[in-house]
C-alpha cells in the first residue's frame, strides 16, 4: 500500500488514544464506555452506590473511558488549620479514619527526615540544634516530597497546619498544590487559653488530661499529671499571638476555598459539620463524573454518522469547490460549534482544512476562510447574539512589522462583505484585532480568523489576554496555527514553549476536518478525518464503486484524536498488538508526521 500524507496535519503526539474497531468485548481492559450497553448499565449502578473514601471508591471507576477524567476518582485534597487547643488534632484523626486521607504534618515530617538521616534531615537538624527555624525551602521540600509518593497521590492528602505563612503559601502555589478545602477552627480565645493552661501531661503514659474537661481516672494518675512548660497563660497568649498573624496572611491565599468552623462545640459536632462539607466534594465529583459518563453512553449508542448526517461531500479536489461544498462544511462546523457552546464550553477551536482552506496549497483562498466566519457570525447574530470578528494585527516592529501573509487583506474583505441589513456590521458584528483590548463589555462572543505564529513573532500573549478578558464568553479560533516558530536566534522569544503548549491545549476541538492524502501528491485522497461534537473523531476510507463514482468508508473511530501513526495502521490494517511497533517504512513515516 502507497504511503499516507496528512494534508497539512498538525496532530499532537502526547495524547494517545485507542480505535474501537481493534478492542474485543472480553478484554479485561476495557474501557466502560466502548464496553456492551449492559456492561455499562452496571458501571452506572456501581456509581450510584457512592462512597465517601476515596481509594474505594477510585476502584469502581477504574473502568471509565479514557477521553473522560474520572473526577470522583480524584482524591481528595484537605488543608486544615486551627489555633492551640482548638481540636485540630482530634479533627485530622477522624478524618483520617473516615476518608482515609494521608495525614502531613511537618513536626512529624522533621523528626522522621532527622531521624532517617537524610539530606533534607541533616539540613533541618543543624537549624533545629542552633535553636534557628528551619527555613522554609526545607519544610516546603519535605512536604513536596511527601504529597509526591504515591499513597499519597492515590489517598489524598491532609496538609495539618501548613502552610503557616504566606510565602509557604505562595511556594505550594509554584508547586501547583491546591487544595479542595480550606478548613478553618474558631474558638474564642478565652475558651482556648483555658484549654491549655488547663492540660496536663502524664509522664509515664504520655496521655494528655485536663483538669476540668477531661480529669484522670485516679488519684494515682492525677498526682503524677505535670504542667508542660508551653501551656503557662502567658506563652499560650504569645502563641495565639503568632497564631494569628500567621493565619490573617495565609487567608487571602485559600480565601475561595476557606470554610470556618465553630469548634467551640463537642468534637462530634465539630466533626459532622466536617464530614458533611468533605462529603459534598466528593458527591459533586460524583454526580459530574455520571453525567459525563452517561453523555458518552448516549454519544456511543448513536451511529458513528451521526442522524442527518449526509456523509462527506465528493469531488473534493475539484477546485474552485461549488456553492453546495462550500455550504455543507460551513453547515456543518456552524452545528458542531453550536452543540459545543450549549454544552457550555468556551475555549473552542475549529480546524478544517479542505483544499480552498489549506494555506499551503496553491488553491487557498481567503474568500473562502471569510465566508466561513461570516455563516458563523451572522447565525449567532440571528439569536440576538452581538459578535467581535477578530483578525490578527501587525506583529513586531520597523522593518519585522507586518501580519501572517496568509492574512493580507482580512480585515478589508470582511469590511467590504455584505452582512446582510446595514445595522448588522457595526451593531451585531464588529470588527477587531487580537487582544485584551478588543474585548468590550457587550460583547457576547468572538471570533478569532486564524490565529498564527509569525516567524520571530507569537500570537500566544495576544490571545491568552484576550481570553482572559473574556471570561467565560465563547471564543472560537478558526483555523489557528499556533505551533512554534523560530526567531533570528532560532526560538521563540516569548512564553516557554511548555506554558505555549500547555495554553493551546485549553482550546477544545469542537470540528475537525482533514483530507488525507498519498505521500508527496495531493491527488488521488486516500481518505478523510473528521470529528464533530460531540461525535468521535472518524476515519474515512475513500472508495471509488464500478460506476466510477466515489465515497467515504468509515473504517474506525477514536475517542481522542488519532496520531498519524494510528491513521497509517487503520489503512496498512494493522491488529492493535501489530500496532504497537512500528518498523520499516510504515515506522520512519510516523516518526516524520508526528
Amino acid at each position: 500500500m502507497a504511503s499516507l500524507s496528512l494534508s497539512s496535519a498538525h496532530f499532537s503526539s502526547s495524547r494517545s488514544s485507542v480505535s474501537t474497531s481493534s478492542l474485543s468485548p472480553s478484554s479485561p481492559s476495557l474501557p466502560l464506555l466502548r464496553s456492551p450497553i449492559r456492561h455499562r448499565h452496571r458501571s452506572l449502578r456501581r456509581l450510584t452506590s457512592f462512597s465517601v473514601v476515596p481509594h474505594r471508591t477510585s476502584h469502581s471507576l477504574s473502568t471509565c473511558n479514557s477521553q473522560i477524567r474520572c473526577s470522583v476518582a480524584e482524591p481528595l485534597k484537605v488543608m486544615i488549620s486551627g489555633a492551640p487547643a482548638s481540636g485540630k488534632g482530634t479533627q485530622c484523626e477522624l478524618i483520617v479514619q473516615k476518608f482515609g486521607l494521608v495525614h502531613i504534618s511537618t513536626g512529624d515530617l522533621l523528626r522522621a527526615e532527622v531521624s532517617s538521616g537524610t539530606d533534607i534531615g541533616k539540613r533541618a537538624k543543624e537549624f533545629m540544634n542552633s535553636g534557628s527555624l528551619v527555613p522554609d525551602e526545607i519544610v516546603i521540600a519535605m512536604v513536596a516530597g511527601r504529597l509526591s509518593r504515591e499513597d499519597a497521590k492515590e489517598r489524598g492528602w491532609l496538609l495539618d497546619g501548613f502552610p503557616r505563612s504566606f510565602a509557604q503559601a505562595q511556594s505550594l502555589e509554584k508547586l501547583n498544590v491546591k487544595p479542595d478545602i480550606f478548613l478553618l477552627l474558631e474558638v474564642p480565645d478565652e475558651i482556648l487559653i483555658e484549654r491549655c493552661v488547663g492540660r496536663r501531661l502524664d509522664p509515664v503514659t504520655g496521655k494528655i488530661y485536663h483538669i476540668k474537661n477531661y480529669p484522670p481516672e485516679s488519684d494515682e494518675i492525677k498526682e503524677r499529671l505535670v504542667q508542660r512548660p508551653d501551656d503557662t497563660e502567658e506563652k499560650v497568649k504569645a502563641r495565639l499571638q503568632i497564631y494569628k498573624e500567621n493565619s490573617e496572611a495565609i487567608i487571602s491565599a485559600y480565601s475561595d476555598v476557606m470554610v470556618k468552623i465553630d469548634a467551640n462545640r463537642p468534637k462530634e459536632a465539630v466533626f459532622e459539620e466536617t464530614q458533611t462539607l468533605l462529603s459534598q466534594i466528593l458527591l459533586k465529583r460524583m454526580i459530574k463524573t455520571v453525567m459525563l459518563i452517561m453523555k458518552q453512553v448516549l454519544a456511543d449508542k448513536a451511529s458513528p454518522v451521526q442522524d442527518k448526517w449526509r456523509g462527506i461531500p465528493t469531488k473534493l479536489n475539484n477546485i474552485p469547490h461549488s456553492r453546495d461544498i462550500r455550504a455543507y462544511f460551513y453547515e456543518d462546523v456552524l452545528q458542531a460549534t453550536i452543540r459545543s457552546i450549549k454544552d457550555g464550553n468556551s475555549r473552542l477551536r475549529v480546524d478544517i482544512n479542505i483544499p480552498e482552506l489549506n494555506p499551503e496549497m496553491d488553491v487557498y483562498r481567503i474568500g473562502t476562510l471569510m465566508e466561513l466566519v461570516r455563516a458563523l457570525a451572522l447565525s449567532f447574530t440571528d439569536d440576538g447574539k452581538r459578535v467581535k470578528v477578530c483578525v490578527q494585527g501587525s506583529m513586531g516592529e520597523g522593518a519585522l512589522a507586518g501580519m501572517p501573509l496568509q492574512l493580507a487583506g482580512t480585515r478589508k474583505i470582511l469590511e467590504y462583505m455584505d452582512w446582510g441589513d446595514d445595522e448588522t456590521l457595526g451593531t451585531f458584528v464588529k470588527l477587531g484585532a487580537i487582544g485584551g483590548k478588543e474585548v468590550d463589555e457587550e460583547d457576547d462572543m468572538f471570533i478569532l480568523v486564524a490565529p498564527q505564529n509569525a516567524v520571530g513573532n507569537c500570537i500566544i500573549d495576544d490571545l491568552q489576554a484576550m481570553t482572559n478578558a473574556a471570561g467565560k464568553r465563547p471564543v472560537i479560533l478558526i483555523n489557528p496555527r499556533l505551533k512554534d516558530l523560530p526567531a533570528s536566534s532560532g526560538i521563540m522569544q516569548t512564553m516557554g514553549r511548555e506554558q505555549r503548549l500547555e495554553y493551546a491545549l485549553t482550546f477544545d476541538n469542537c470540528y475537525v476536518f482533514r483530507l488525507l492524502y498519498y505521500l508527496g501528491t495531493q491527488y488521488p485522497i486516500m481518505g478523510a478525518l473528521r470529528m464533530a461534537y460531540p461525535y468521535r473523531y472518524e476515519l474515512y476510507k475513500r472508495v471509488t464503486e464500478e460506476n466510477g463514482k466515489e465515497k467515504y468508508v468509515v473504517i474506525s473511530t477514536y475517542s481522542e484524536r488519532p496520531t498519524p501513526e494510528q491513521i497509517n495502521h487503520a489503512f496498512s490494517g494493522k491488529s492493535r498488538e501489530q500496532s504497537k511497533k512500528s518498523s520499516g517504512f510504515w515506522g520512519f513515516l510516523s516518526s516524520v508526521l508526528s
